[in-house]
Formats: C-alpha cells, structure tokens, sequence
C-alpha cells in the first residue's frame, strides 16, 4: 500500500473540477513526490481558500481547475460565472504576498470574464468568441492524443533534470497566449494552425472533432512558461489533460520542478 504524506516539507493546495479528469491518476502524480504533499479542494470550496488567511498553511497554489463556466445552462452553454469580489481581492492578495501559483491545462479555461486573471496566467482558452486585451477572438481550438516532441528551455530550475526534447501525447489547445514578461520553458513541434484543431465552440454545439467553416490565427508553439506576477511567481503548463501526461516521467518532473520553484524552495 503507498505511503499518503502529510506532513511533507512543502504543502501545496490543488484546486480542481470544473473539467472531468482521472482524479486516481492525477493524485497518484502528487503522490509519488518526495517531500511534498498535495490536499486537493473542489471548487467551489476551493475559491474559499484562496486569499492569504486561508492559504498561510501551503507553500504554493496549484490550478487545476475551470471555475466561472455554467454547462448545464442549456442555450448558449457555457455561461459565465463571475467571481466573487472577495475571490477578486483574496486572489489579488495572494499574489501581492508572494504565493507561488502552477496552473496546469485547462485552468486556462477558468474564469472567462476576469481579463486581470488571465493577464496573470499568460492567456486563455475561450469557448466562445471573446475579446482579450482589446482584440476579438474566435471560439478557442483543441486536439486529443497528439503525439508530439516537445523542446525544452535549459538552464531554468522548472526544467533542471530534463532531457533536451521529450515526447509526450496529450491535448493541445489553439488559443491566445501572451509573451509579455514570461520565460518560455517548452516549445512543441506540433503545428499551431486551424486545419489542425478542432472548434470548441463546434464541440458544444454536438459537432466534435469538427473545424468545418472555423478560423483562428496561428498560435504559439509555446507551451509551458514561468512569470513575475506581482510578488509571485507563477508557472503554466499547457500539457495535463490525462494519464499520458500524469504518467510521463518528465511532466511529472516539471510540475513538481514547478511547484518547488514557485514556492521558493528546493526541499
């Protein structure tokens, strides 16, 4: 039977649901890190948390979740939740004290309407067309099971211990992401245009894998990125969508890299 820690050097709280995943799989991943332990909160309990009060007990903050969605709204699904003003100002606080973030995959995703969260993040997935930063977007693109190589960005503690290119099969998503401030880590090989993702927006409407009559600019081949926000620091990896992720060695190493490096602290 594993060992469960929960008296490990470094604490860090996970938030999640929002987007169905492998939760035996996911925790295994926390599980097998030396040193650190990992108390996964659902939201909407984990929003509760995040301010400094709650939070004075955990290194760092890992998002693994998709608030501010409604899918079951019916017509128009998904609607938008706007966050509370105390999550506003206790999310705000957090990063003003210092409190590493790691968010990972489809947290880009999470609060659709909180432009200042997703400059903090570095972008965001949209499921309808939106604007960001002044600029109209189309419905955001997404792929399952691609195989691809990614290259990584050496001499960055979030990429210590990795070989210089690795493959990893995985959800990919076609979206905007913004270069300001942050320090690419990894880089994919995949092709970032709209013939080869699917819409999301089709996706709710029934119509999966489907791009028919779609179009979105190119994206980035930049898929994972390490950032000053505030008085924190905060990684985002793009990679994370199931067991292929969870259980390739070296995602495992960078998010654990990542959760070390944001909480400042090598233990």
């Amino acid at each position: 039977m594993p060992i469960i820690r929960h008296r490990a050097p470094l604490q860090c709280l996970v938030a999640v649901r929002g987007h169905p995943f492998d939760r035996t799989a996911f925790d295994a991943m926390f599980q097998a890190m030396n040193g650190i332990a990992a108390t996964m909160v659902d939201q909407p309990a984990a929003a509760l948390l995040m301010n400094p009060d709650a939070m004075s007990g955990f290194d760092a903050l890992v998002l693994y979740d998709m608030p501010g969605l409604d899918f079951e709204a019916g017509e128009d699904a998904p609607l938008t939740r706007e966050p509370t003003p105390e999550l506003r100002a206790g999310f705000r606080a957090l990063l003003e004290a210092g409190k590493g973030v790691v968010a990972l995959h489809h947290a880009l995703a999470g609060w659709p309407s909180w432009d200042e969260y997703h400059d903090w993040l570095g972008g965001r997935f949209l499921y309808h067309p939106g604007t960001m930063r002044g600029e109209a977007w189309p419905d955001s693109g997404y792929r399952h099971a691609v195989t691809h190589s990614v290259t990584v960005t050496p001499g960055h503690p979030v990429t210590a211990g990795l070989p210089a290119t690795f493959a990893i099969t995985d959800e990919l998503y076609l979206c905007p992401t913004f270069a300001d401030g942050a320090t690419p880590l990894l880089r994919s090989d995949a092709r970032f245009g709209a013939d080869a993702f699917w819409s999301a927006r089709h996706a709710l409407e029934g119509r999966m894998d489907c791009n028919d009559g779609w179009e979105h600019p190119p994206g980035s081949d930049v898929i994972g990125w390490a950032k000053q926000v505030l008085a924190s620091r905060l990684v985002y990896l793009q990679p994370g969508d199931g067991p292929s992720a969870y259980d390739n060695p070296h995602y495992r190493r960078l998010v654990e890299n990542a959760i070390r490096w944001v909480a400042g602290t090598d233990r």
